[in-house]
């Protein structure tokens, strides 16, 4: 839980309920499986990486949307018993967003998402809450938002020099890089590759240092689930991080408890290195319970599994 001394972050994000089912195989196009499970839990994006900012011990601001159906308010109800700042999600006439996940014998998923509510966000919303923004210390975003809403809030947090942390993903092709400037971009293998239009683990490292200037990202974290994550510096060396070996259950919700927990650490003072470590096992915990917010673990649990880890140095 957070305290009121503690860093504060914006996160600009989204509120899904999420549909969970699971299957021994993930079905192949045109394929239709049964499933004996259907479960539904609170997730999106932005909620879950709230969330695991505040188990963290950093206050977090969530700025998204939220049907008046009493999926919405029940949603906003559980948000403030974790101790995340909803004053600034709206509530609209559109449902609330949902994602379809089917999850497989080893873990592993495939998700859909209905934007429903999270539409509803726009860049007016954000630059209303310029001055919110401009007090936090690091804003976090993805995206699973209108993509105006969030160039306009990393707009704002740029002018006031505010960290700005972008999840990107679901990636999309069309965000204008070249307008802002993000601090840490954290993708996964598929996003790198997508993003830079090579892999970086092939390329050389002089076309890795021209595309990370032209795209304006100081810091490109790869996740790559079980393997080490590594973080290429734009104008410096390579840092390879290990992960916690663990046996998934679920790995719906460990990107963002990665994203919510780096942002955290980072912000609080920690040194890159800590701070990827530190979200490398908050991932990998999540993993072994079942959807997307309920596993995500708090600082002492992070801590206590942080020194297990391998160094390279």
């Amino acid at each position: 839980m957070s305290d009121f001394s503690s860093p504060s972050v914006a996160v600009i994000g989204s509120l899904n309920i999420d549909y969970l089912t699971r299957v021994e195989c993930l079905p192949s196009p045109g394929e239709t499986l049964a499933s004996d499970c259907l479960e539904l839990f609170h997730g999106g994006k932005g909620a879950n990486q709230a969330i695991s900012i505040a188990r963290q011990g950093c206050q977090a601001r969530l700025y998204g949307a939220l049907g008046a159906d009493d999926a919405g308010v029940n949603y906003r109800k559980s948000l403030k018993e974790e101790g995340v700042d909803v004053t600034g999600v709206l509530t609209v006439s559109h449902k609330t967003g949902a994602a379809f996940i089917t999850i497989d014998g080893a873990g592993e998923n495939t998700i859909i998402t209905a934007a429903g509510a999270n539409e509803n966000l726009t860049a007016v919303h954000l630059l209303e809450a310029a001055p919110e923004i401009e007090a936090c210390q690091a804003l976090l975003g993805q995206f699973e938002i209108p993509t105006p809403a969030l160039v306009e809030a990393i707009g704002i947090a740029n002018r006031a020099e505010v960290t700005v942390v972008l999840n990107a993903s679901p990636f999309l092709p069309t965000f204008p890089w070249r307008e802002t400037h993000v601090d840490y971009a954290i993708v996964n293998e598929l996003e790198a590759f997508e993003l830079l239009e090579f892999s970086p683990f092939e390329e050389s490292e002089s076309s890795l240092q021209q595309r990370l200037h032209e795209m304006r990202i100081a810091h490109l974290i790869i996740t790559r689930g079980s393997k080490d994550t590594f973080v290429f510096r734009r104008g410096g060396d390579t840092l390879r991080v290990p992960t916690l070996p663990v046996l998934p259950v679920d790995t719906v919700g460990a990107g963002d408890a990665f994203a919510g927990c780096f942002t955290a650490r980072i912000t609080s003072g920690e040194s890159l290195d800590a701070a990827v470590r530190a979200a490398n096992c908050a991932g990998a915990l999540t993993t072994l319970g079942k959807g997307a917010q309920d596993p995500i673990p708090d600082r002492d649990r992070v801590n206590q599994h942080v020194e297990h880890l391998v160094s390279y140095d």
